[in-house]
């Protein structure tokens, strides 16, 4: 039997578990949902509640992942007591893996474009009509949206082509270096443009009143629904990293490492864009729209624009592509042990079939733009991002959780040996009653929210 790979170092652990976690969640929701609920009170409940619930569900996946040494489509296979019937989720975990990438590739492909585009100049002299026009024209281009969507698969499966250590390691080390160099040279632009400071204020300090003016019941639940998704827990993304862990450290420590990284992210893209829209008078609230339509313009009217947006979007791609790269990593790894072929011909065959899949998401908003799932304006990103974010995560963490907490699947005692292997944060016995009663209402609380939205 071939020897399961390792990571080759704990820092990259660390980053490609982080890079799977942060994307476009982090850098481009993170803020426009914080500018939406008015601030600092948001941010507050944000780090509450990835504190008392993301992190207990990341441990378990990374414990069942550690335990098993099998990829999350096997992993339970390894793991479950004879004769039941908790495998069945893997094969959930690896669709769900399959439609994250689905519109996951395009939305990165946007962000390499948009690169491209200021680092050629083509945003030099546009005022503010001409880029907003300039985003509708991207969407309405098939030719753009497919070219890049493929660039970015490519680029992502020959990286994973190459091994654990000498592809995906390697090259996520780099990005995520890279990504949180550019992150610090952009926050501190920010900080320093005149007139920033009220940004800042908005951003960090807590103000009820502002909060009361959104619905502090919305606050809190929009707070709960961020801090969950932002670790891409519930389709095996994180428990494929814990299959190639060490047995050095224990797993809740790893998670609120994890945790910790991905906040950083999250809060410093906070710091990028809040000073620059208050510098420039531009309303924080301004929802999605906020990264293709807001931000170019508040570069394009800066001293040196051009350079700082080229700065922007690299550091965006960079965030995306890290998390590219994971899940691709999950798909090929389960797909190996799921037909038994090796990684180049994992990586092969996928290169295909998700190319394949990301084009409805691609000729989304041009070809297939009468498609319009949840009513005039929505496109089918907006239904793979629905079946992702409001089912798949929360209903996969949900079975995570139960497996690793009831008598009828693996079993607390299991999970708490498991995860308190090595040094570091242990998972407690007073945990038990909380993480087998407390999170579950939470989850489901986060589902029915989720759907209600949407019926």
């Amino acid at each position: 039997m071939k020897q399961r790979e390792t990571f080759k170092s704990r820092l990259g652990f660390l980053l490609l578990s982080a890079g799977c976690a942060i994307g476009i969640g982090n850098v481009w929701r993170f803020p426009y949902i914080t500018g939406q609920n008015g601030g600092g009170v948001f941010v507050l409940f944000y780090l509450l509640f990835l504190a008392i619930m993301g992190v207990p569900v990341l441990s378990m996946e990374f414990s069942v992942g550690r335990a098993s040494r099998k990829s999350p489509v096997k992993a339970y296979q390894e793991l479950e007591p004879k004769g039941s019937k908790w495998h069945l989720h893997g094969y959930v975990a690896l669709l769900g893996n399959y439609v994250l990438m689905m519109f996951y590739t395009t939305v990165c492909g946007w962000m390499m474009y948009y690169f491209y585009s200021f680092a050629t100049g083509r945003y030099t002299g546009m005022d503010a009509a001409q880029v907003q026009a300039a985003f509708g024209e991207m969407l309405a281009n098939p030719a753009i949206n497919v070219f890049w969507m493929v660039l970015a698969v490519v680029l992502g499966i020959v990286i994973c082509s190459r091994g654990l250590q000498n592809g995906v390691e390697k090259i996520t080390k780099t990005m995520m270096l890279g990504l949180l160099v550019l992150m610090v040279l952009l926050a501190i632009r920010g900080i320093t443009l005149e007139g920033g400071t009220e940004g800042l204020k908005f951003y960090l300090l807590p103000d009820l009143e502002r909060a009361k003016a959104v619905g502090l019941g919305n606050v809190i639940a929009d707070a709960m629904n961020q801090s969950f998704f932002t670790l891409s827990l519930g389709i095996g993304a994180m428990a494929i990293f814990g299959s190639y862990l060490q047995k050095d450290n224990t797993l809740l420590g790893e998670a609120v490492n994890v945790a910790v990284l991905d906040t950083c992210v999250a809060f410093t893209a906070g710091l990028i864009i809040f000073p620059a829209c208050f510098a420039f008078g531009i309303s924080p609230d301004s929802g999605p729209n906020l990264i293709f339509i807001t931000l170019p313009n508040v570069f394009i009217s800066m001293a040196g624009g051009r350079l700082w947006g080229s700065l922007f979007f690299i550091f965006m791609s960079f965030a995306a592509f890290s998390t590219v790269i994971a899940v691709f990593e999950n798909i090929i790894a389960c797909d190996m042990e799921l037909f038994n072929m090796d990684r180049k011909k994992s990586a092969a065959v996928n290169l295909v079939v998700i190319i394949l899949l990301s084009l409805p998401c691609a000729l989304g908003y041009n070809v297939l733009a009468d498609f319009q799932p949840f009513g005039a304006g929505t496109a089918v990103l907006d239904l793979e991002d629905f079946v992702v974010s409001n089912i798949l995560l929360p209903l996969g963490s949900l079975i995570y959780l139960m497996f690793c907490t009831w008598k009828w699947g693996w079993g607390f005692k299991n999970y708490q040996a498991e995860a308190n292997i090595g040094s570091g944060l242990k998972v407690a016995n007073w945990m038990r009653w909380y993480v087998t009663i407390v999170i579950p209402i939470m989850i489901i609380v986060l589902f029915c929210q989720g759907m209600a939205k949407f019926l």
